[in-house]
């Protein structure tokens, strides 16, 4: 796998992290540390993909 395409996926799963973080702020039966745990893991997608770009 390219870097191209590397970072291709990366914003693909930082977009799904972005929907599911927005369906579950939405869904009032949905725990907090669950939400919390959902936006750490876009933060470190958001991350790798800064780190990679600037390489």
């Amino acid at each position: 796998m390219n870097l191209s395409s590397h970072l291709q996926e990366l914003h693909k799963k930082h977009q799904n992290l972005s929907e599911q973080v927005e369906t579950a702020q939405r869904n009032l039966a949905t725990d907090d540390l669950q939400i919390t745990d959902l936006k750490k893991q876009k933060l470190v997608l958001k991350q790798e993909i800064e780190r990679l770009s600037h390489t």
